[in-house]
């Protein structure tokens, strides 16, 4: 399952350095902006301690963590919407996302120059917004013009579809995200996927300074204030710190640092975490003497779907799926105890997978 979260903000607030603490790859960071002209890919492991629980019980050859792509888009300008400053590529970048990671600089520091003067969180979140809200003002009303046509030859579904999509042009155009809009499925099925930015669920991390990493400041208050009513998840962190902590090469190293500043685990892991749950999504292990693996699925995934993400022929041969609660795995220690203790469960076709179940299929083809 490709996931992809975007990296973006204005530049010069951290978003490369950030990057480079998340993946193994070394995206080009400096203190000017347009840094980044192509998007670094990184794929990111996401932590789960379960995983590394059941490892110790099965002892199996190898362990295979699940995962999420994280894109740096270099950093968007006023007048990206109509091409300034690489505009329209960066834009597109972003397109290709399930969902959008918005860095806000939120630290004071005159060493490193802001591309509007001066650090105002607020002002350049509202910058970024009004540019993918723009982009997608042009992509709906590109749309709009086809409606209409069609809505001409009295068509009740064209009419309705017309309908909609006036109501996407009047939300955009009162300056809202279109994730801000209350409309049904069946209306969003209606008109089919345009691939609008502001629809995708967005996390925004604000990057601070040292002192502010545990508790934040008042530029991250203001976000916090500013966001109140969206659909969104906020987190802070200091890249500084996490750059750190990127380079020391221990386990126990690492623990050390973050004791001494009061953390309790590095702010990216806590940022991939939240990345995994803005995109709702959920874990299933299996665990064999071969290999214990960590899968990705959507939240609400039946069994033969979630099959299907090993393979295709697991979902088409779909006989049953064998379950075994975590908690159960670990308390009993190994699949044998389970199933002497009645705790493994034969499930069929409308099982709904569980985050975290432990799961073998069967199948045929």
């Amino acid at each position: 399952m490709a996931l992809k979260c975007g990296i973006v903000g204005l530049p010069n607030v951290g978003k490369s350095t950030l990057f480079n603490c998340l993946s193994s790859a070394k995206a080009q960071s400096a203190n000017f902006p347009f840094c980044t002209i192509e998007p670094n890919i990184g794929v990111i492991t996401v932590p789960d301690e379960r995983l590394n629980k059941l490892s110790e019980l099965v002892n199996p050859e190898r362990i295979m963590p699940t995962t999420v792509e994280i894109v740096d888009i270099a950093g968007l300008v006023k007048g990206a919407s109509k091409g300034e400053g690489l505009g329209n590529q960066f834009l597109g970048n972003i397109r290709e996302c399930n969902a959008i990671i918005h860095v806000l600089r939120c630290f004071d520091d005159g060493n490193i120059v802001h591309v509007d003067g001066s650090v105002d969180p607020v002002r350049d979140k509202d910058v970024i917004d009004m540019e993918l809200q723009l982009k997608d003002l042009d992509t709906v009303e590109k749309r709009l013009d086809k409606a209409k046509k069609a809505a001409r030859t009295g068509d009740k579904e064209a009419i309705k579809i017309l309908a909609i999509i006036e109501k996407y042009q009047s939300h955009l155009e009162a300056g809202k995200s279109i994730r801000s809009l209350d409309i049904d499925e069946e209306s969003v099925k209606l008109i089919g996927d345009m691939q609008l930015l502001t629809e995708k669920p967005v996390l925004y991390v604000c990057n601070v300074d040292e002192v502010s990493a545990v508790s934040g400041n008042n530029h991250t208050k203001a976000v916090e204030e500013l966001v109140k009513d969206e659909e969104c998840e906020v987190m802070y962190l200091c890249a500084g710190i996490e750059s750190d902590i990127s380079e020391l090469e221990t386990y126990d190293e690492k623990q050390m640092f973050l004791e001494e500043l009061g953390l309790e685990e590095p702010g990216v892991s806590h940022l991939i975490k939240k990345a995994y749950k803005l995109l709702d999504l959920e874990t299933y292990f299996t665990a064999g003497v071969k290999e214990v693996r960590a899968w990705t699925i959507n939240a609400g995934m039946k069994a033969p779907q979630a099959a299907g993400v090993i393979h295709t022929d697991f979902e088409k041969g779909f006989i049953r799926a064998e379950v075994i609660k975590y908690n159960d795995f670990v308390e009993l220690g190994s699949e044998a105890a389970c199933r002497e203790k009645g705790k493994l469960n034969v499930e069929g076709k409308e099982y709904v997978v569980q985050d975290g179940d432990v799961m073998h299929f069967r199948f045929n083809v």
